[in-house]
């Protein structure tokens, strides 16, 4: 537990932050915050920063939270962490709560933190050079994050825009960035559908040509037709319900982290974001930064035609005949929580 100076500064760092004035006052005692676990898959991933940014900065203990970040290997174990009690809080993309309601599981997105999945599709400058579009991808080898991921997915639609059938092309599997960036370069792949730190360092090398940018809002719109609700702090209907005050208080933290991302310069990044996160190269990790700043929300509110976007891409890459499961889009997010902390820190 921090002494009195240590919280001093760190709340007055925070306020800094978020350009607020300096208010010193004492944190809650530890047995007096309501205690709470948030399941995520992949701690350290760009989309997910601004619950770093909460984390690391004491958003959460200004709130009078104690909250316990805890990552699983996958985002099904995450999932399940929650759904068994074992987690009160998932941090993980939109999708995956539609496909949780059709099989009968009710999670709801409480603060949206990215409006972009923060993939970017690019081929290889050493054996697809001659790319003139997507028709170009058939009979080749793309890699993606995971098999059944948002990569696969917008690589299996840039696929689909160049009327190539989808059992023409080899998806393969490179959940490691490095991993993936070594096997562009050595031309085991001709296109790799990824997130960053993979994606900037093979631009700045000169290695890849980007097809679709799903950092931008442009990018967004060019593919899905619209904004793409990504990664978001979700938590189960009744605990909404049952635990009004905590809940409230998760939004205030997440927002609050959302609004210093939109001012937050290199230094301020340095000096916030675990050195690990960097993976030995903080000039990559700020640059990376740089092309995904918009692709956070700025007041963690889910736009209006958002979730049917999703629905329309997601139908679109459906087996022939069978489409989506019907899903009540309604119960599936609420701005209700993060209206008010917008309201709060004018975000």
């Amino acid at each position: 537990m921090w002494n009195r100076r240590e919280w001093g500064v760190a709340l007055a760092t925070a306020c800094w932050a978020a350009g607020a004035p300096v208010v010193r006052a004492q944190p809650r005692r530890v047995s007096e915050r309501a205690r709470l676990t948030v399941a995520i898959d992949r701690r350290s991933a760009l989309c997910y920063l601004p619950l770093t940014i909460a984390e690391r900065l004491s958003y959460f203990t200004i709130e009078g939270l104690d909250v316990q970040v805890r990552e699983y290997p996958s985002l099904a174990q995450a999932q399940q962490a929650v759904l068994g009690n074992e987690a009160q809080v998932l941090c993980g993309p939109y999708s995956a709560l539609l496909d949780l309601q059709s099989r009968g599981h009710s999670l709801r997105s409480l603060v949206l933190l990215g409006r972009a999945p923060q993939v970017v599709m690019g081929i290889s400058q050493r054996t697809l050079a001659s790319y003139r579009g997507p028709f170009d991808l058939r009979g080749r080898k793309i890699g993606v994050m995971a098999l059944g991921s948002s990569s696969h997915r917008v690589a299996r639609m840039m696929v689909a825009r160049g009327r190539v059938p989808d059992q023409e092309v080899q998806y393969l599997p490179l959940p490691q960035g490095d991993a993936a960036v070594a096997a562009l370069r050595s031309g085991q792949i001709d296109a790799l559908c990824h997130a960053d730190l993979a994606i900037t360092e093979l631009e700045q090398g000169g290695d890849m040509r980007v097809v679709a940018d799903l950092r931008t809002v442009r990018g967004n719109a060019d593919l899905f037709g619209g904004p793409w609700p990504s990664a978001c702090l979700s938590i189960p209907p009744d605990f909404a319900s049952a635990k009004a005050p905590q809940t409230q208080a998760l939004a205030h933290a997440l927002v609050h982290a959302l609004k210093w991302l939109q001012t937050a310069g290199p230094s301020d990044l340095i000096r916030a974001v675990p050195e690990a996160y960097f993976q030995g190269d903080r000039a990559l990790y700020i640059a990376a930064f740089g092309r995904a700043r918009e692709a956070w929300t700025s007041d963690g509110l889910m736009p209006a035609d958002g979730p049917q976007t999703v629905v329309r891409a997601l139908s679109r890459l459906a087996e022939s005949g069978g489409g989506l499961p019907r899903v009540e889009l309604a119960q599936t997010f609420t701005n209700d929580f993060a209206l008010r902390a917008k309201a709060k820190f004018k975000a």
